[in-house]
């Protein structure tokens, strides 16, 4: 990158939530726990004495191939007699969690709460015999937790055969039992912040009368992408996946602690803790700084009560977040990724968790363009010493960390964060010439109707140009773009929409650069039919000329 004057302005260094109040309140839940939670509990993954070591746990009826009957065998001993709803929503609380997400029902169709739909529930055919979801909504209300349900869309005791991808479709003979399973679900358990549904293959109309009735019945809640057809308002990513790049919109990472199940094993092997919650805080920390939400899995016993080790690990996580508080008030930045960990912002700070320790003790944070008035070990007393070159700041770490978790140096900001990201190009004689590498893109994923047809796409392509002196300016794009489609090109302040052909074929302006302010170009879909459609766009190179 070009010099340019010390006075030049970088970008928000912020990253904004979604303008749609609803979604908005559902990002700021950020931190969360699933539970899975079955007669699958009660197996524990050993069946006829052997450990079933194939798939996960909660769908150990398809993989050790158990009969209805067999599995209903199981419900007369499901007693659940250390099932304590109190003492699940105050580990949640303990871990610094805002919300709980419960199995209402899993793929093997047996309802964890009292309905109406079918006898094959835990009241009607276990020893216990109460409504576990009802328990656990009102705790959740004393407690100030969100409450949300995971529903499955695949239902082996209503019809459908066992399909090792879960994608079966939705015969016509099924939704009765959905919808009414759903009303039930949304009429009985007061306020629902989340709809969690999973896999099968329904239609989009099926899509869209399931999340219609979402918001017919509780008009504040968000529904996941699972429900399949791009109808979701968050997108789900793939299991206990942590993205390399920022996604667009709304996305949640669901995590399971033990990557191989979500239900209970009795055999799960449970070492190492100071490892594993150093592993998950660090992907809790990734995963905000990238701006999605993480829903991290506890699978309790089939009596109900909590395996200590996870209990443990869930403390864990609490105690490091109750060193460093203020976690739940930060936001992602537009920071470009540092090999050494992960930035969050908040309160006038910044805050660098340093998850790869520099060996020669120096960190170095490349593209701030704000003032610094202190850096120090968040949680410490200790003050660090530190020196800016251009937009880079350099801190000298101490030897050791204080914190043997995860360290977190804090960074005392004299203004609003504003960043300079490392691609941003200068004019040269009066134009910018941007090549691929000089890009920044939005991701989003898109799906054909189920799990194994989603795919990463791009919905945002974005340079950043500077330069001394304001002036009027044109792009001309290489590339291909579809020509079918309008596409929206904004640069500080303009926007045009132009046809994918005139895109790629004509000048496109006028606009105004200002001086001495980095300035965004973007191109993304004018109409995009869902947040995570894909471009269409192969990009060559751009020139930004003057004049």
């Amino acid at each position: 990158m070009a010099n340019l004057t010390d006075s030049i302005k970088g970008i928000t260094g912020k990253v904004a939530l979604s303008q749609d109040a609803r979604i908005e309140k559902w990002q700021r839940l950020q931190y969360g726990m699933f539970i899975h939670w079955g007669l699958y509990s009660e197996i524990g993954g050993v069946w006829n004495g052997e450990p079933v070591t194939k798939g996960y746990n909660e769908q150990i009826q398809m993989w050790a191939d158990i009969s209805e009957a067999e599995y209903l065998e199981i419900a007369k001993h499901f007693s659940a007699e250390k099932f304590d709803a109190k003492e699940i929503c105050k580990l949640a609380k303990d871990a610094g969690m805002k919300y709980i997400v419960i199995t209402s029902k899993h793929h093997d169709g047996f309802s964890m709460f009292n309905t109406a739909t079918t006898d094959y529930n835990i009241v009607e055919k276990t020893p216990y015999g109460k409504d576990p979801l009802k328990l656990l909504a009102e705790e959740c209300q004393n407690f100030g937790l969100e409450f949300g349900l995971y529903f499955s869309l695949v239902d082996w005791h209503q019809g459908h055969e066992f399909d090792y991808n879960n994608c079966n479709s939705i015969p016509e003979s099924m939704e009765p039992v959905i919808e009414g399973q759903l009303r039930e679900l949304l009429t009985n358990y007061g306020p629902i912040a989340e709809v969690w549904f999973d896999m099968s293959a329904p239609t989009v109309e099926q899509s869209k009368k399931f999340k219609n009735l979402v918001h017919e019945l509780q008009p504040n809640a968000v529904v996941n992408s699972r429900i399949w057809n791009n109808e979701g308002e968050f997108r789900t990513l793939n299991d206990n996946e942590v993205p390399k790049v920022p996604i667009e919109g709304a996305w949640q990472t669901p995590a399971s602690i033990y990557h191989s199940t979500w239900g209970y094993r009795s055999w799960q092997k449970r070492d190492d803790f100071q490892g594993k919650m150093e592993e998950l805080v660090k992907t809790l920390v990734s995963v905000r700084a990238r701006g999605g939400n993480y829903l991290l899995n506890i699978g309790p016993r089939g009596d109900g009560s909590i395996v200590e080790f996870e209990a443990d690990v869930l403390r864990g996580i609490g105690a490091w977040l109750d060193r460093h508080p203020g976690f739940d008030d930060l936001s992602a930045t537009q920071f470009d990724q540092h090999a050494w960990g992960e930035v969050l912002t908040g309160n006038g700070n910044l805050f660098l968790y340093v998850m790869n320790w520099p060996e020669d003790g120096k960190l170095v944070l490349n593209g701030l363009a704000t003032n610094v008035t202190d850096v120090k070990e968040d949680g410490s007393n200790t003050v660090l010493a530190y020196q800016v070159e251009g937009n880079d700041l350099i801190i000298t770490l101490p030897e050791k960390p204080a914190d043997e978790v995860l360290p977190v140096i804090q960074v005392a900001l004299d203004g609003e964060l504003s960043v300079i990201p490392q691609q941003t190009i200068v004019e040269s004689e009066g134009s910018w010439k941007i090549l691929p590498e000089n890009l920044y893109t939005g991701n989003g994923y898109a799906d054909g109707g189920s799990y194994f047809t989603m795919k990463k796409t791009r919905v945002r392509l974005t340079s950043y140009l500077a330069t001394n002196e304001a002036g009027t300016v044109s792009l001309k794009v290489a590339g291909e773009a579809d020509p079918s489609r309008n596409y929206r090109v904004q640069l500080d302040g303009t926007e045009h929409v132009v046809t994918g052909e005139q895109l790629t074929t004509a000048v496109v302006g006028p606009f105004f650069v200002s001086a001495n302010q980095v300035v965004p170009l973007n191109i993304t879909l004018a109409e995009p039919k869902h947040v995570g459609e894909d471009l269409n766009l192969v990009f060559e190179s751009a020139t930004v000329t003057k004049g």
